[in-house]
């Protein structure tokens, strides 16, 4: 995610459970008005919203937002860019090799061992 040197310039990310939009801009070095801007742009950041529409960050959602602005503000990614990025992080690699193959190999290769040790 991000490297030693970015979080060095960043605060610490304390031990609570939920941050408010105001304690979120000071942890990530954003102003709030960008974070809801982010919030539209990214699928991955949903704060939970409780009364009045209030924001309540994660940690995981301040870990993400450092990632976006690691991508977006030192890495010089644009927005689409960055999306992409989190995007193809987020998913799994689809193996190329069918099960069915797989499996066939591998009773092939069994047989093989099994004739050796006859």
């Amino acid at each position: 995610m991000l490297e030693a040197s970015n979080n060095n310039e960043l605060p610490v990310i304390p031990g609570k459970r939920y941050f408010t939009i105001g304690e979120v801009s000071e942890l990530c070095g954003v102003k709030p008005h960008v974070l809801r801007y982010w919030e539209q742009e990214f699928s991955q950041l949903k704060p939970v919203k409780r009364r009045g529409n209030r924001r309540y960050y994660q940690r995981h959602d301040v870990v993400l937002i450092r990632e976006i602005r690691s991508l977006l503000y030192e890495q010089g990614f644009t927005i689409g860019g960055a999306r992409l990025r989190l995007e193809s992080d987020a998913k799994p690699e689809v193996p190329t090799v069918d099960k069915k193959q797989m499996i066939q190999e591998m009773l092939a290769e069994l047989a093989e061992i099994r004739a050796l040790l006859a």
